[in-house]
This record gives C-alpha cells, structure tokens and sequence, in this order.
C-alpha cells in the first residue's frame, strides 16, 4: 500500500483535532484511518515496507566489519548481546511506527511535541545524534575496492603512501557515488528499496552458498548457541597460555553459581563489542526513519501526509507540514489493529530475520575461515576473511572456484557497506528536515512541495561536512560514530514510551508488557553505551553525558502528566 502521488486533504470537520504537548508545535489535522489491504500471498512482496529496506541495512558496518572482528577472537560466544539489541530494537520499530500510524508525522516529530517543547529536544538530540554524522561506511567501503585494483593486494595505507591517498580517493567516490539514489526515483524511499533488494539477494545468496558448501556444522552451531549464550563475557588470561577456542570465554551467572566469583572481564576489545551491540540492527537513532518511511509507504494516516520526493522525478510529490489524527470510534479501532498488525508482521518477518541473519553469515565468514584469534587493523577489517575463502575454497573444489569466491567476498565487503552509505545519510537528513518542517514557524509557511529543495540543500551541506571527515582514521571513525549510539537509543526508548503513552489516545497506547519491555531495552542499551564511552573517552565524559541523561530523563517524567494534559 503506498501514498498517492499528490497530496492529498483529509478530511476535516468529524471531531476536534487534539492539541497535546508543547504549543510552539502546530495543531493536528484531522481525516479518515483508510482501510489497510489485505494481506495475501499473492501481494505479499507489494505489501513489504520499511522493513525491507532496513534489513537491507541492517547487515552493515557493524555486521560486516566489527561483528567477524570480534568473533574472530572470541568465536560465536558474544553474540547474545546481539540478541538482546536486536530484539529490544524491533520493539523500539514497531512502537515508533505506532505514534506514525496514528498521526501520520515521524517519531521525531512526537519527541519535540513533548514539553519542555522543541528548542529544548533540539538542543538534546543534535548531542545524541552527533555519532551519526561520521561516514565511516564510505571509509571503510574503500578498502575492497583498493584490493581489487590493486590485482587482489590488500592496500597498507600506514606504510605506503601511494595506498594511503588511493584509499582516500576512493572513499570520496564511494560517499559521493552513495549519494545518487538520494537525487532519483520520484520517492526517495522507493529508489532506497531498489538499492537494498539488490543488495540483499546478491549478499545472501553468496554467502548462503558458502554457508552450505564450505562451512562445517561445529561453525554454525557455535554461532547459533553464541545468540543464546546470555551472561558469557571476555576475560583476563595469562599473555603466555595459548589461544583456544572458549578459552578466553566464562559465563558470569556459571562463574557465580560454582562458587568462582565474578569474572575478570578483559575490557581490551570493550569498545568493539559495544559497537556490535550498538549497530547489529541498524542501532543509535539510524532506527527512527522506520517512522519516516511508514508515513512515506502510505500506512495508516500517513495516506493523508504524503512523502519526501526526490530532486528528480519527484514533481508530482508533497509533504504536509502537520500530521493528521482519526476519531477513535468502532469503525476506525479495528482499521487501527489491522495497521499495527500490518507493522508487526513487517518488522517480525522481514526485519527481525534479516538482522539476526546478516550478523550470522559474516560471523561465520570469521569462525570457519578465519584462524582462531586473529587480530585486524583499521584498514582491513573490510577484506579480512577474502584471503581465508578463497584458500578453503580452492582446497575443496579448485582454483578456479576459490578465485571466484575470493572476488565475490570483497565484492560483497563493498556492497554491504557502500549501499548502506545511502541509509544513513537519508536517514540523518530525514529526521532532521521532517522535523523542522512540522517545529519551525518560517518553514510551515512554505509551499508543500518545497519539501524538496529543502532536502536536497541540506544533502549538499552534509555532503561537505562528510567529505571532511573522511580525512580521519576509518578504524577512529567507527568508534567515535558508534561511542554514543547505545546511549542515544536507551534514551530514545524511553522518550518514546512517555509520548505514546502521553500523545496518543488511551485506546491506542501501548500495554504493560511492551512498556517494561522497551524500558529495561533503555536500560540494556545505556549501560552498553557507558562501558564504551568509560573504555573510549574516560570516566570524566562519562560522567558529563549521563548527567545531561539524567536531566533530559528528569523533565521526561516530571513532564509527561502536563504533555498530555496539552499544558
């Protein structure tokens, strides 16, 4: 079910359009919940939505380049905490696409409807959000790239100059090169969906293929027990005791139960596990477009808003610069129930799979073809496990084979990564021109269909900024990008349970369960976003950021009574 190509007035006048929260944000529109499609079989690939183009996403940076890196040295036995970030993110996109179905506006549109009002949640999200801006996708996209112009050598960019500024060069194209989809296919959503299918049939196939032919069945139950091995966490062993495989490895409620105490946790690697949990997923506020493209599909009372269009092709394309409300009546709650379920089924079925998968495949990359404890650099985390395919490969089924599948590792090394450049950047620049095009009084004078240019300007203005930092460390630009994503997504689950528990009308908030659960989901995240900021920056920013937590989360709760009183 997608939008018209125009946008569309509701229809207004059926009851008085609710005013909640901070009045420096426009009044509510009212209009008609339309009558979601009904799901069959045979339209079942039509009905997909913002799940498939964030699975396609979701087996990204953190997938491809810190997931092998840490199951490289400590097997499979971590990856609970993936299990846990993406379950609690899924819940986070199926309860920001709850405040979407009912008003038509994105999340992020909801958090600065909530007192103390915009200029504050402006102020507090830019700081949150500040890890997004770093392109270290495009940083990294260039070294598969390298590798193969340079006959299969990986590039030594510390050592070799001529490396250096090959990598460098490349990492401009591939961030500029990323960019393009943004300008082109009427929607920006719709060319997004193309890029990610694409980029989801050749990936998985390829390495589904691995999987059957060239991996054992010890590998695979290692990764999959390791999503189930809660509590297991790395620890201090002797520099002069060989590596084994679980050696480094105890269990925190095994160790407590015989008697041993706590474990020692080594905290060597804490920053690139943290990372893990932060990105599998899609991870930090990369997840809030889910609500922004919901509106764009057109589900719910996103029908009545209309979607961001692209510089080319887009002519016919508007965007409301307020969300738009139903009458909860008995004609309307069940239409409601057949939306959230519509939401439902596309992030447990698409998403929720594509996450656990597109962290499964390059882990086992690592634990089948990868030697026990191997360590990468900055540079090659990207084409780490080519080497070890091609000789595994070649070994059962001949050169000509193993060559093949040497090319086509690094060559999905460059489509996880550079395609994922287009998520990011649209979904920075969404959420902030989304929101500035309902909160901002000079803005809402402009025509609808001015959405575009204003997108576009500050593509360009991101752009610059991007092209910038690229001049950083690839291996420094993933950990400064994703240092306080654990941090701002335990926030954002705990900002989004105050509006859909204030905002909304009583008959469509959320129930106990999922209140506790999206909770201690803010919980999980915050103390995984501490551990690496105390790791990376020190207890002195560490303490700086969780008191502005502790602030934003004081006025959150002192406030919510007011936001829904509409004081």
């Amino acid at each position: 079910m997608e939008s018209n190509a125009t946008l569309e007035s509701p229809s207004a006048g059926k009851f008085a359009a609710p005013y909640p929260g901070a009045k420096e944000m426009p009044q509510w529109t009212t209009g008609e919940l339309i009558k979601p499609p009904p799901f069959t079989w045979k339209n079942w690939f039509a009905m997909l939505g913002p799940g498939l183009v964030m699975g396609g996403a979701a087996i990204g940076g953190g997938e491809w380049l810190v997931g092998p890196k840490v199951t490289a040295v400590y097997g499979g036995a971590l990856l609970w905490l993936a299990t846990l970030s993406v379950l609690g993110q899924v819940i986070y996109n199926i309860e920001i696409s709850r405040y979407t179905l009912y008003t038509g506006e994105p999340i992020f549109s909801g958090k600065f409807r909530t007192l103390p009002g915009p200029r504050f949640w402006l102020v507090a999200y830019l700081l949150f959000d500040f890890g997004s801006v770093f392109p270290y996708l495009a940083a990294n996209a260039a070294t598969p790239v390298a590798t193969l112009i340079k006959g299969g050598v990986v590039p030594r960019p510390e050592e070799v100059a001529s490396d250096f500024w090959l990598m460098k060069g490349l990492a401009y194209v591939i961030f500029l090169g990323a960019l393009v989809p943004l300008l082109f296919g009427g929607k920006i959503y719709h060319s997004l969906r193309v890029v990610m299918t694409f980029k989801l049939v050749v990936v998985f196939g390829f390495l589904l293929l691995l999987a059957a032919f060239f991996s054992t069945p010890d590998t695979w139950i290692e990764i999959g027990t390791g999503f189930l091995k809660f509590g297991s966490v790395p620890v201090q062993v002797a520099a002069d005791i060989p590596r084994v495989r679980g050696g480094n490895i105890d269990n925190i409620f095994v160790a407590l139960a015989e008697g041993r105490g706590f474990p020692r946790i080594d905290f060597t690697l804490i920053g690139s596990i943290a990372a893990l949990a932060a990105i599998a997923g899609s991870g930090g506020l990369s997840n809030t477009p889910v609500s922004n493209y919901t509106r764009d599909q057109g589900w719910g009372m996103g029908h009545h808003v209309g979607a961001i269009p692209s510089a080319i092709g887009g002519t016919n394309l508007a965007l409301s610069h307020v969300g738009c409300v139903f009458a909860v009546d008995g004609e309307s709650l069940p239409r409601w129930r057949k939306w959230y379920r519509h939401v439902m089924r596309d992030q447990l079925v698409v998403w929720l799979p594509a996450c656990f998968i597109g962290l499964a495949l390059p882990s086992m990359l690592s634990v089948q073809f990868l030697p026990y404890g191997t360590e990468t650099g900055d540079w090659t985390a990207a084409v780490m496990t080519a080497g070890g395919v091609r000789d595994a490969v070649t070994a059962a089924s001949g050169a000509g084979l193993g060559n093949f599948c040497w090319f086509m590792t690094i060559f999905c090394g460059f489509l996880v990564l550079a395609p994922t450049v287009s998520t990011s950047v649209d979904g920075i620049i969404r959420r902030w021109v989304d929101v500035f095009w309902t909160s901002s009084g000079r803005m809402r004078k402009m025509d609808t269909k001015a959405i575009k240019g204003v997108y576009v300007r500050v593509l360009v203005g991101f752009s610059i900024f991007g092209l910038v930092m690229l001049s950083l460390n690839p291996g420094k630009l993933i950990v400064y990008a994703t240092m306080c994503f654990n941090i701002a997504l335990g926030f954002s689950c705990w900002h989004t349970i105050v509006i859909n528990s204030t905002l909304l009308p009583r008959e469509l908030r959320p129930g106990w369960f999922v209140r506790i659960a999206l909770s201690l989901s803010g919980v999980f995240f915050l103390l995984l976003g501490s551990l690496s900021v105390y790791q990376q920056a020190g207890p002195a920013v560490l303490a700086i950021i969780l008191s502005a937590v502790a602030i934003a989360l004081f006025l959150l709760i002192s406030l919510a009574r007011r936001t829904a009183a509409g004081k």
